[in-house]
Order: structure tokens, then sequence, then C-alpha cells
């Protein structure tokens, strides 16, 4: 199977630059995954198509301020460095831009010297492992000095950086927020807890994955980027019973839906776990934990758009994204959603 196989056009006026002022009054698709058959409402319905005895499964990873601008301390020269994944206390995996001024051992401020960087080493992907030096708390200082970090396509600016974070966002870890699950409001979980359905978290902390696009033309050839997850013991139990029971699994966002297949030891039966996984889903996986799937829609030859083909075939998907373009939907980190059943 090709990447090229899984192109669309898209308007770039379709690309959300800002939330909807209510998170639950985004556009919903609901796209059946056995006969292609689609429906449009809006998210605060969603609790419409859940059914007591199923379980939504939400990430609550949350956003860590990890766009930093300083200065490269020899010349002065700007530099942005955007923090992927924590290695110890102090030492980080990066992106670096313009990566040209961040070699083996050169050192960036920030904060008027609050913050300094020294380059380590250089992954063959060319992100940079880099030691932090500060006085205090590296997290208060992040706090002070970082800025959300918005993916490229959104080129306006955040004024209230909780709306780059889910209501129920919790462990702090991530790169990037799991998008699909910006939707949701407190009152709205309630409701669905309220219906009789199971609400269970676990937590995949978003990394330089979600940054990366597929470069190569087989997509057997493509290699995914390892993030930690972990998943407790009554998470993994509710989701036990509920295959037992007949409930459906439903996983809010494709970064539920990775760490749940990942940590699955067999069809249909989950432990409790943690860890690094670098699983990628494309037509021809073999699902063995979850049923549906809650989604935003994605960039053409993406690896979250061959995910969802996955789940949904390809054929229903493209398909179902020419409607979206057609019926002005609205794409990406801030856009509308899309509910596979």
């Amino acid at each position: 199977m090709k990447t090229k196989d899984f192109d669309f056009q898209l308007p770039e006026e379709l690309i959300a630059q800002r939330p909807l002022e209510k998170r639950d009054h985004s556009k919903l698709m609901v796209l059946d995954k056995t006969t292609g058959e689609m429906n449009h409402t809006h998210f605060y319905d969603i609790i419409n198509y859940l059914n007591p005895r199923d379980c939504l499964v939400l990430n609550d990873t949350r956003v860590i301020p990890a766009r930093l601008i300083g200065e490269k301390e020899s010349t002065g020269g700007k530099i942005e460095f955007l923090l992927l994944k924590r290695i110890d206390l102090n030492t980080w995996e990066t992106l670096v831009k313009p990566g040209k001024k961040a070699k083996i051992g050169s050192k960036f401020q920030f904060g008027n010297g609050l913050l300094v960087a020294e380059v380590m080493d250089i992954r063959e992907e060319g992100s940079r492992i880099v030691k932090f030096l500060y006085e205090g708390i590296f997290e208060d200082i992040l706090d002070q000095l970082g800025k959300m970090p918005l993916p490229p396509y959104i080129t306006e600016s955040l004024e209230d950086n909780e709306r780059y974070q889910t209501v129920y966002s919790k462990h702090t870890g991530s790169a990037a927020a799991p998008t699909a699950g910006l939707h949701f409001t407190e009152e709205l979980l309630n409701k669905i807890e309220g219906k009789g359905v199971k609400i269970v978290y676990i937590t995949l902390h978003v990394g330089l994955g979600t940054f990366r696009p597929v470069k190569v033309e087989d997509l057997q050839n493509h290699k995914m980027h390892a993030e930690y997850y972990m998943i407790d013991s009554e998470t993994a139990k509710t989701i036990n019973e509920t295959k037992c029971q007949g409930g459906k699994i439903i996983a809010v966002g494709t970064t539920s839906c990775r760490t749940l297949e990942s940590a699955a030891i067999e069809k249909g039966i989950l432990n409790e776990s943690s860890g690094w996984t670098d699983i990628f889903i494309y037509p021809g996986y073999q699902f063995k934990i979850i049923d549906q799937l809650i989604t935003n829609f994605h960039l053409p030859e993406s690896t979250l758009i061959m995910l969802v083909s996955a789940l949904a075939g390809k054929d229903n998907v493209l398909r179902a994204y020419e409607v979206a373009v057609e019926q002005k939907y609205r794409f990406f980190s801030f856009g509308d959603s899309m509910f596979i059943k």
C-alpha cells in the first residue's frame, strides 16, 4: 500500500485556525464502517450514539508549554526549541529551528539566561538531545518561558492556552494535544456517565510522531516514533469486563486507540501496563480491543488518516473526507469531529 493512496484535496480555508466558542458545538459526522453511510449532526449529540454498558476511553495527557524561543549564546541568533520527550531530569529530545545553528556543544539561552540549553547529541532523524541548566524547578521555569506548541498549520495565536487542553487533562508530558478530546465538556461527560456509559482514562504522551510526515512511498517502510503510555489496573479491568458483557469500546482519538492496541496481550484482553509504543496502524491491521472511534479530520497522507482507514476502510474514509470538504467541515486540531461506529 502506498502513501499517495491516502491523498485528498483540502482547501486551505477549511483548516481551523481557532477553537469554537463552545467545545461541544463542533460538527459531527457519523460514519458507519460497515455500510459507509454518513449522518451529520453536532458533537453534543454524541451521547445518542453511546449505549449503557459501552466504555469510553480518554487520553488524560496534558500538553506542556513546550515551545521555547531564545538565542545562541555566541552570536545572539534567534532559535526555537520544541520539547518532545524527557529523557531524564534535565535532558530532553527536541526539535530545533533552524537546525543548522544547533551543533553539538553549542549553547542557547532563554529568558536572559534563566534557562540555558546545551546540545549533547544529534539523532539520525535530526532531533537534538539537549541538556538544560537552570536554578529552581524546571516546570516552573517552563511555565514562565514556554509557549503552547500549536501545530505549524495553525498560524493564529491562541488567546487561552486551556483551549489546547482537554477538560480532563491530568498528566503533563505531551508536545501536542490529543485533539479528539477537545470537543468534550465536563457537562457532556457527566451526561454520558449518567446514561450508564463507563468512562476510563489512559495516558499517552504525544511526541514526535505527530509532527513527522510519512516520507516513504511504501507504508511498510515507515517507522513511528516511540511514545510513552500508561494503563492502570482499574482501566484494564473495566475494559475487559465491558468486552465480556458485550459492550463496545470507544476510543477517543488515535492516541487512545494506539495505546489500547499496543497494550493488548491477545484479542479482547488488556492488562495493566506502561512502556513505549511505536505501533503503526494502517489498512490490514486486525483490531484487538477497540470497536469504535471518535476522531478529528486529519492531514492528507498522514499516519492518522491511515489508522482511521484501517478501522473504517480506505474507500469509506476518503469518500467521507470528500463529503466533509463539500459540506465545509473544519479540519485538523481545532476542527470538527467524526464518529466511526
